[in-house]
């Protein structure tokens, strides 16, 4: 089935069909190519139809090439949403098909499995288009979730560059090889709350941020289950910068203070248990306005270390701080901020794996083999530059080294 298919009524958001009714003024999005053609049309557009339906790769790529290439606009559409197909599969897509089988639980009311199958289709395609087109990012759990608003609200042609943008511009952190800017990212939901409500950070100071990680990985896609609220969130969340989703959480933190004080301090597991799920309803006007507030008082800029050694200068946060900037950015410029994610994430982890080998060789070593590692140590410190949002919370490189080998010299004697 090709990727302009229309599904039913019942699969446009809100279940109305919102397709343009004759007496609508739709001058502005038609053009003289919809209008049907009186004339005999070229038989060379029935053969490129018949190739895009039974997805044939090497006829696609002959007829391109041959006199008038796809003809139409229209047909050179429908010819490049199936172009990915002949692309090297990711090594995510089989965790992306689990994915996919689990989507759309909550909305549209789908009058018959056939047209959620249909979807799960067309999703699976928007997932795999982003993927083997950038094949260097990687799949999380929970991209379907954001995918899915994506496939409900835009038509076909926009959807693949729409959801790449988004993957390599506004949250390319959760795409690099594991979480740790994912993770630096909640730390900053601490400092929040710390400038915010003093008393309330100190209640939740034995609980680590992770509660967060579901909402903002997922643009709380994966956790809100209306369809009229989660497109009203991505409203604001594509329309401010990334960083406005930490806040958001933070605001949701700060609207449940009566009821965190409840529970003990001295009982994060469970404080974790209740803020780890949104309250229902979100009441998101107000949240949203609460949290415009909350960042106005209190930006990332005022937010001392969580935000200048906490977060990486090649992380969306701030690569994106500004949306005009990032409006300007394009895929590529996307993709070099991915590599250089990756190389600060390689240089960390060297350094985690050097500290391991001092720590292991501690005792043997004695005084002369801990000043030859420490001399080594340094040697490769003075060639690597370590991100500051790889080093520990809030410290310099100095003060990381300083704490290491304090705590090492602490530890082994």
């Amino acid at each position: 089935m090709a990727m302009e298919d229309k599904p039913p009524a019942s699969q446009v958001p809100g279940g109305e069909d919102t397709r343009p009714h004759p007496t609508d003024d739709i001058s502005e999005n038609y053009s003289a190519e919809d209008e049907p053609k009186p004339s005999i049309r070229n038989p060379k557009e029935d053969e490129i139809l018949d190739a895009c339906h039974r997805r044939d790769i090497a006829a696609l790529q002959s007829l391109a090439i041959s006199t008038g290439g796809f003809v139409t606009d229209s047909l050179r559409q429908q010819a490049s949403d199936e172009s990915w197909k002949s692309l090297a599969p990711h090594k995510d897509e089989s965790q992306v098909q689990l994915d996919v089988e689990r989507s759309f639980v909550y909305y549209p009311d789908y009058s018959s499995e056939k047209e959620r199958a249909f979807n799960k289709d067309r999703l699976s395609d928007l997932i795999l288009s982003v993927l083997r087109r950038y094949p260097y990012i990687h799949y999380f759990q929970g991209y379907h979730d954001i995918a899915q608003v994506f496939l409900l609200v835009l038509p076909p042609r926009l959807r693949c560059a729409a959801v790449s943008r988004l993957s390599l511009l506004r949250i390319r952190d959760f795409m690099l090889p594991n979480l740790k800017a994912a993770i630096s990212q909640l730390r900053l939901i601490p400092s929040i709350l710390r400038a915010a409500d003093p008393k309330l950070w100190a209640h939740l100071s034995q609980t680590e941020p992770f509660f967060a990680l579901s909402g903002t990985l997922t643009m709380y896609a994966h956790d809100v289950q209306s369809q009229n609220e989660i497109t009203r969130l991505f409203d604001v969340l594509l329309a401010r910068e990334p960083v406005f989703s930490v806040y958001m959480f933070a605001q949701i933190v700060l609207n449940r203070r009566a009821e965190l004080f409840e529970t003990e301090p001295d009982e994060p597991e469970m404080l974790h248990s209740i803020l780890s799920k949104l309250p229902q309803p979100l009441n998101l006007e107000a949240l949203i306005t609460s949290t415009s507030q909350l960042f106005d008082r209190y930006p990332p800029e005022k937010l001392g270390s969580a935000w200048n050694a906490g977060i990486s200068e090649h992380s969306v946060l701030k690569t994106a701080r500004s949306t005009q900037t990032c409006a300007g950015q394009s895929e590529a410029v996307g993709g070099y901020f991915f590599t250089q994610q990756v190389l600060e994430l390689q240089r960390a982890e060297r350094m985690e794996r050097v500290l391991n080998t001092l720590w292991k060789y501690r005792r043997p070593a004695g005084a002369a083999g801990v000043a030859v590692l420490v001399t080594v140590l340094a040697y490769w410190l003075r060639r690597s530059t370590v991100p500051s949002g790889m080093l520990g919370h809030g410290q310099s490189l100095g003060q990381s080294m300083s704490t290491a080998l304090s705590k090492w010299w602490y530890r082994a004697f």
